[in-house]
């Protein structure tokens, strides 16, 4: 079974790949970055392609560029989706996980979303986007889980 592992920066990645060490090497893996990302591919511990898009949003980013950014990260996405063909995609939250997420889901991809760690109380930007896309919504807090009725908590991944 294929599977698409959308990867952010910082501590995204580290939850995410503590996930991917948790579910060992029962899947063939595939991974997606930012272009800025110049870190996440060298903490991969188990082997796959990477591969890369554009961030859809900067801190420094305009709205339109912003726009015009997350349309070229779907582009790209599409690319990717259409050249894996992964039964499911994971991701804990990076702003890349979003059109990877709704192009996938639109292809018959299953989503996985699990919200990062550091959202205890509410969730994140990307927690609210997925929250509607997501087939698995995970939160690693009970808290969100109570005030989520799809949520699912699972316990903490770090």
């Amino acid at each position: 079974m294929g599977l698409l592992v959308v990867l952010g920066e910082g501590g995204h990645t580290t939850e995410l790949l503590t996930l991917v060490d948790l579910l060992g090497d029962t899947y063939e893996y595939h991974y997606i970055i930012s272009k800025e990302d110049n870190l996440s591919a060298e903490r991969i511990t188990h082997p796959g392609t990477v591969y890369t898009v554009t961030r859809p949003r900067g801190k420094y980013n305009t709205a339109f560029s912003s726009v015009f950014r997350t349309l070229c990260t779907g582009l790209e996405s599409l690319w990717v989706l259409l050249r894996v063909r992964p039964t499911a995609l994971l991701s804990t939250g990076p702003a890349i996980a979003v059109p990877v997420s709704i192009i996938g889901r639109l292809l018959g991809v299953r989503v996985i979303f699990v919200e990062t760690g550091s959202r205890i109380k509410t969730l994140s930007l990307t927690g609210r986007l997925m929250y509607r896309w997501a087939d698995l919504f995970f939160v690693q807090w009970p808290y969100l889980a109570e005030k989520l009725p799809r949520a699912i908590y699972a316990g903490r991944l770090v």
